[in-house]
């Protein structure tokens, strides 16, 4: 899984199903190579074993991590099975289907990304700017650095004054170039 947030039922169900001994798991990306669960799984892997996983994105989303990934596995005398592919690397067939859709799921990884950027570009382009929305307005930052300049109110009396904010989005507010 991505993220702790995600249930891993429907995998664990789709894994028992197939007959799996022994689940390993990951809350992580599948950008992540160094995983615990799948070193685990790798060190576990005997001659004539197979490593099944849900999807192929859940082992690994690079082409060449991917790759490298099938050949440890192939080393260690076993092969790679994907259950929502059906793709078993033990077949010539298999091996076929398992590169076409490595590097398929390599090229919609990079479209998703190239989108992204195009969307923030073009955001940027239109004013939007990203990230949490500034507590303080240009007025109340121009207030607050007037009284902080002249020194006649304490940070403490000025955040307060300011509908109690912290003494560090004061002086982010007062580090702020004036728009």
């Amino acid at each position: 899984m991505s993220t702790g947030d995600q249930n891993p039922q429907l995998q664990l169900d789709a894994l028992g199903s197939a007959g799996c001994a022994r689940v390993f798991q990951d809350v992580e990306s599948g950008g992540v190579e160094d995983r615990p669960g799948l070193l685990q799984a790798l060190e576990h892997l005997r001659q004539g074993d197979a490593l099944v996983v849900w999807r192929l994105d859940r082992a690994s989303r690079s082409i060449s991590h991917l790759i490298a990934l099938a050949k440890e596995v192939r080393g260690r005398g076993a092969h790679l099975v994907s259950l929502t592919e059906a793709i078993d690397t033990q077949t010539p067939g298999g091996e076929l289907i398992f590169h076409v859709l490595a590097a398929l799921a390599q090229f919609e990884r990079s479209l998703i990304r190239e989108r992204t950027r195009a969307g923030l570009d073009a955001a940027r382009a239109r004013g939007r700017i990203g990230g949490r929305p500034r507590l303080l307005s240009q007025s109340q930052v121009d207030l607050a650095r007037t009284l902080h300049e002249r020194k006649s109110h304490s940070v403490a009396e000025i955040c307060a004054a300011l509908g109690g904010i912290s003494r560090q989005t004061l002086y982010k507010s007062l580090s702020r170039v004036k728009t």
